[in-house]
């Protein structure tokens, strides 16, 4: 499948026929790691899921724009389908979709991403 053709339009009416059973990652996904993949598979193997969907939310002082990161996510083999929406919107495409499984990287991109960047400023103050 093309990379873009995974980028669903924010929300997709209708709603493409995900293969069941259906996970849902949330996250920034600013700055795309090997955890980031790892979290991917790990889901995909706890769950079972047969459609992974990954949620790409906006994030004030981003390295790249929101499209950018859909793009990057969406271009990994694990992942089926990428949407980019608001927060606003989080609870309602979680009720829409109702998923077997939601798992939400916010609090641990931003941790990951403050980490990277202190280890960045300690090896160019050296």
């Amino acid at each position: 499948m093309d990379t873009r053709s995974k980028i669903l339009a924010s929300p997709p009416q209708p709603w493409p026929a995900f293969a069941a059973p259906l996970a849902v990652v949330t996250g920034y996904f600013d700055l795309l790691r090997a955890w980031h993949v790892r979290e991917f598979a790990g889901v995909r193997q706890r769950t079972g899921a047969r459609s992974l969907l990954v949620v790409v939310l906006p994030l004030a002082g981003e390295v790249l724009p929101q499209r950018a990161r859909a793009e990057l996510v969406a271009a990994l083999r694990m992942v089926d389908y990428v949407v980019t929406i608001d927060h606003g919107e989080l609870e309602e495409l979680v009720a829409a979709l109702q998923p077997a499984a939601l798992v939400r990287l916010e609090a641990a991109d931003a941790r990951q991403a403050r980490q990277l960047m202190e280890h960045v400023h300690r090896r160019q103050t050296r």
